[in-house]
């Protein structure tokens, strides 16, 4: 959580969603424990007979006697999707937050379901050498990251297990094609935006995430994955609210002004695109507070005000006015330009977005004579970044803004040989074969729940001699490459990236083959 750079049945996420659920309005829930975890029949219980009193160690002789408040001892084996350590217990596997593998540990049953356990750490009876003080104040409560308290070479040892765990398990693959992760030298500082919710904490405002299943506002004032220009421009925003005394939004009252405060950073200017979302039509007092922020920012050359007044998860609302300065920001990856308003969808970490386009370059295999069909394109950036080297490249994406950045972004590099196109892929993709235009490499890059079973018999029946899979979650990737392997395809290597570190997320690039090609 690619990243704010933030995809309908296509591409469910809009453009000015963010690409993990770091930055939602609502307090983000606790994420259910997902289906790849197995959740065998449940077992008729045979009683607590036997079973050690619950402030004991040791536990019941059964996992199926497990209670809540019972302690046991578990051995970690890895890392799971959520950052958790997974061990098992009486074979029933015990989801430990904040323990990391070859650690034992003891622990308190919190939770208990037919396929897993939750407990929480009540000692570390063995730790891991790769266990260090997280570095962040707030980071146990914060939510935003999962990591922290790795070492980061031990973060990305943990990633590729679970990206060779989750081909195993979904794909039957034991003997995995897969690269050394692609990581970071400095994995601090990278995300190039930062969306935060306004509050107060007694009489000073603060900015923050809400602590996970909680309406409590953690402030992540200075945090260490955020471009230090963003931090700067938050802060010196927040002193500036806080002198001219505009309103700050109360979600419980649902009065004041100022709910969220957006920034983001162009890599190559240097310059911060600065967005202020609110609950009201006016912004009051906009004007000082424009002269402010100009006298005491001068990096920022976009205000802009979003106006969301209703309850949606979704951070930004329907209607940008920008204050002062400029309509957007300009960006740059490789040779690629983008022009990015408030709301549009860009990568959160651009030097990590570099590597894993190069990844998908490297797996089309391009010559210069292929029709390339981006299926999930967004708002163009992989679609772009093949263009120089396709004949021709289609993208479809189901939102009708991100086309139309799509568009603005090809005509903002010069590139001409790229058309973007509104729509399901599931379905154009049929009618442009059944016209005689076959696409020799197909791209997709689906949201978390990979891509829906229409797309991939789509796949299947336009047989393109290559396909490229860019996936967030290794648990769907695998289970949506057994259906292509099954259908004509064979796997030449799996590219893993580090695109958020200190993060459970992992993102990853796969090249496929047609076999009769």
């Amino acid at each position: 959580m690619m990243q704010d750079v933030n995809k309908p049945q296509q591409r469910k996420r809009k453009p000015n969603s963010a690409p993990d659920k770091r930055y939602t309005t609502a307090a983000p829930t606790v994420e259910t424990k997902p289906a790849q975890r197995s959740k065998p029949q449940a077992a008729h219980r045979p009683g607590n007979k036997g079973q050690k009193p619950s402030g004991s160690f040791g536990g019941p002789s059964s996992a199926e006697d497990v209670r809540v408040g019972d302690r046991i001892i578990v051995t970690i084996k890895r890392i799971g999707i959520n950052g958790e350590g997974v061990g098992y217990y009486r074979r029933k596997a015990v989801f430990v937050k904040g323990a990391l593998p070859d650690e034992v540990v003891k622990a308190k049953i919190t939770k208990m379901e037919p396929g897993y356990l939750n407990a929480d750490i009540i000692e570390l009876e063995k730790r891991s050498p790769d266990r260090r003080k997280p570095p962040c104040p707030v980071y146990e409560t914060c939510g935003g990251c999962q990591l922290q308290h790795m070492t980061y070479e031990a973060q990305l040892r943990a990633k590729e297990e679970l990206v060779r765990e989750s081909f195993q398990r979904y794909a039957g693959l034991h003997e995995l094609p897969m690269r050394p992760i692609l990581g970071m030298s400095d994995p601090w500082g990278y995300r190039n935006k930062a969306q935060l919710q306004t509050g107060r904490e007694g009489e000073k405002m603060i900015t923050g995430l809400y602590a996970a299943g909680s309406h409590r506002l953690v402030d992540i004032s200075g945090c260490a994955v955020h471009h230090p220009l963003v931090n700067q421009v938050i802060d010196q925003v927040k002193a500036i609210l806080s002198e001219l005394q505009i309103p700050i939004y109360d979600e419980r009252t649902r009065e004041g002004a100022v709910r969220t405060v957006v920034a983001r950073v162009g890599q190559a200017s240097g310059n911060v695109q600065l967005t202020l979302i609110t609950a009201t039509d006016r912004l009051p007092d906009s004007r000082r507070l424009v002269q402010r922020i100009r006298e005491t920012l001068p990096m920022v050359t976009t205000i802009a005000q979003n106006i969301h007044k209703g309850k949606s998860p979704l951070v930004f609302g329907e209607k940008t006015v920008v204050l002062w300065g400029q309509e957007r920001l300009e960006e740059t990856l490789g040779d690629v330009r983008f022009s990015l308003s408030p709301r549009a969808f860009f990568q959160l970490n651009p030097e990590q977005t570099v590597k894993l386009y190069n990844a998908v370059q490297e797996a089309a295999s391009l010559s210069g004579s292929e029709l390339v069909v981006d299926a999930y394109c967004g708002t163009g950036t992989i679609g772009l970044w093949l263009a120089p080297y396709a004949r021709e490249v289609r993208g479809i994406e189901i939102i009708p803004e991100a086309v139309q950045d799509a568009r603005d972004n090809a005509r903002a590099s010069g590139i001409e040989n790229a058309r973007f196109f509104e729509g399901r892929a599931e379905q154009l993709l049929p009618e442009w074969v059944k016209r005689g235009i076959r696409p020799d490499v197909v791209v997709v890059d689906p949201p978390r729940t990979g891509c829906e079973r229409p797309l991939l018999q789509a796949l299947l029946q336009a047989r393109p001699a290559r396909l490229v899979y860019v996936s967030c979650n290794p648990a769907t990737l695998a289970k949506d490459c057994q259906v292509l392997l099954s259908g004509g395809y064979r796997l030449e290597w799996v590219q893993p990236v580090d695109m958020f570190p200190h993060t459970a997320h992992v993102e990853c690039v796969i090249g496929m083959q047609r076999i009769d090609t």
